[in-house]
């Protein structure tokens, strides 16, 4: 074992840890490879069909000779005849074939998911000429025309997009397009809902923090609202906490439809929910909080996914249990108030802090931290793997720890069935100058099980990032030959993170969002740069 190699199983920090001290082989099986588990189909030629480009502080979208990008929908573009406006800080997209309810793969025209993470209120202060020196940051409701841009610059943003011509434009289009924004109504499920830990509400006013998400087996949209304490970051007025840091539903292809925050998967700082199905029919949902030393999580449904009727699975997610990760010993500790005396005993502040389950989920790393669940380092995306149905979770840092750089982290669920409450892990990769990829965040997976990644960190000159300059998306074969090893696709515009990849179900789009550049895509009269939705084409995805 080479010492690149070596340093993808040790990685650094709690996980890699962990993988120590509960005695799973750093070297993985010797069947196959040598590289890790044995996986169905092992020994597959998976490598890249492009070129690797190198690290740049080039103020552009770099892409592998052959590809170009196109950009679709950026902050204040119009996307309906009511003048709604694409949001800003776009991160997760999810592309919906619009033949979807009928069993169609459209890759040429469909609805898009794409969501608004955070606001830049220096932005539309400089829009709206208020004089950044004399603003009272302490008194935002005195400028109502500033909050209402705030307000409406996060949630997420449903919009119809189609290929003419041989490139994807944006389409206006009414019985689709819309937004949904931190005024937006959304209903409450699940045992939180009316509960006295969210302050009696039923419905609560808008989401925001939408970082990743995923895509339900019937079709709709997971948006993740990864903070919850955005009285104090945002300053907004009559703000309660307790409303945010949920997983929400949307359906792209019904506005009329009540959008949905489901409690029963836990409050936390998602970044993002990905689906899939227990051998005995149950959803289960994969799920990271993005915080240094939190925790990796998963629900599991009572009822059964029903594939023959797509109305039958839209209460799925308002019943089930809640899962938290304990990597020592390799299990799920189930977060049920009822059959748990850790949360019945737990106390904060010198009080018993848990009454029902409502307060377990809402207080959910609160509940972490009771069972005994083991903290990470920043969990952020987790996706199965379509090829054997293992779970990667990307753990993007904890200076706090030494670990700057990150790892990804591969779970492998017992029997094959992700209702198990056992598994097994290893270090997939470690962020670092070895593997040249650093601070994993977003993940996606093509059908032939690479693995896309991108980057989240802020490198200056000086500092720790210094040599991996602007952050950039990356392809990881996870089978074959080139196993582990990432071979770089993009590199995003200066200030930039490249985030949101999607792929169409014929792969040969990629769709990225570039969020928050310094001065790429000016808004037009302004000096900053827009946040965007692109479509990547030219050649291969996979191979």
């Amino acid at each position: 074992m080479d010492r690149r190699r070596f340093l993808t199983y040790m990685g650094s920090g709690t996980a890699a840890l962990a993988v120590a001290s509960t005695g799973i082989s750093a070297a993985g099986s010797k069947k196959g490879h040598g590289q890790g588990p044995p996986h169905k189909g092992h020994g597959k030629p998976l490598t890249a069909p492009f070129k690797s480009i190198e690290r740049t502080w080039d103020n552009d979208l770099v892409l592998p000779k052959g590809y170009h990008y196109n950009i679709v929908a950026s902050y204040g573009d119009v996307i309906n005849s009511k003048g709604e406006t694409f949001g800003d800080s776009a991160d997760l997209t999810v592309y919906f074939p619009i033949d979807s309810l009928e069993g169609g793969n459209s890759s040429e025209d469909g609805v898009i998911w794409v969501n608004h993470e955070f606001p830049e209120p220096e932005h539309y202060m400089n829009m709206l000429g208020i004089n950044p020196e004399s603003f009272d940051s302490f008194n935002l409701k005195n400028y109502p025309k500033l909050l209402n841009m705030q307000k409406e610059s996060v949630g997420g943003s449903v919009i119809r997009v189609t290929k003419e011509d041989g490139q994807w434009k944006l389409v206006q289009d009414d019985q689709y397009n819309r937004r949904v924004t931190a005024k937006t109504p959304i209903k409450l499920t699940g045992p939180a809902a009316g509960s006295k830990a969210v302050k009696g509400a039923t419905t609560v006013e808008g989401t925001l923090g939408n970082c990743s998400g995923g895509r339900t087996l019937w079709n709709t949209a997971l948006s993740c609202e990864e903070n919850t304490f955005y009285a104090d970051d945002y300053g907004w007025p009559n703000f309660t906490d307790e409303h945010y840091g949920w997983v929400v539903e949307v359906d792209p292809f019904n506005p009329n439809r009540p959008i949905h925050k489901h409690t029963a998967l836990g409050r936390f700082a998602h970044e993002n929910a990905a689906m899939g199905l227990t051998k005995d029919g149950r959803v289960v949902v994969y799920m990271g909080d993005d915080k240094r030393d939190e925790f990796f999580f998963k629900f599991i449904s009572d009822k059964t996914y029903n594939s023959s009727s797509r109305e039958a699975n839209f209460n799925l997610l308002e019943k089930g249990t809640l899962y938290v990760a304990d990597l020592g010993n390799q299990k799920w500790i189930a977060l049920d108030y009822d059959n748990n005396e850790d949360l019945q005993t737990y106390k904060k502040y010198g009080e018993t802090f848990f009454k029902n389950q409502a307060d377990v989920l809402t207080y959910a790393r609160d509940a972490a931290r009771a069972v005994g669940a083991t903290p990470l380092d920043r969990p952020e995306d987790v996706e199965i793997n379509p090829e054997d149905g293992s779970v990667f979770l990307s753990l993007t840092n904890n200076s706090d720890h030494g670990n700057f750089y990150g790892q990804i982290v591969r779970f492998e669920p017992a029997k094959e069935d992700h209702g198990s409450l056992e598994f097994t892990f290893q270090v997939f990769v470690a962020g670092g100058r070895e593997s040249g990829i650093t601070c994993p965040d977003n993940l996606h997976f093509d059908s032939k099980g690479n693995l896309w990644v991108v980057e989240d960190f802020a490198a200056t000159e000086d500092n720790v990032y210094s040599e991996y300059k602007n952050c950039g998306a990356f392809m990881i074969p996870t089978d074959g030959k080139n196993f582990g090893e990432p071979f770089q696709f993009a590199s995003g515009p200066v200030g930039s993170e490249v985030t949101g990849p999607w792929l169409t179900p014929d792969e040969r789009t990629l769709f990225l969002d570039v969020q928050h550049p310094a001065t790429w895509n000016q808004h037009p009269g302004y000096e900053f740069g827009r946040s965007c939705l692109v479509t990547v084409e030219g050649g291969k995805f996979n191979k």
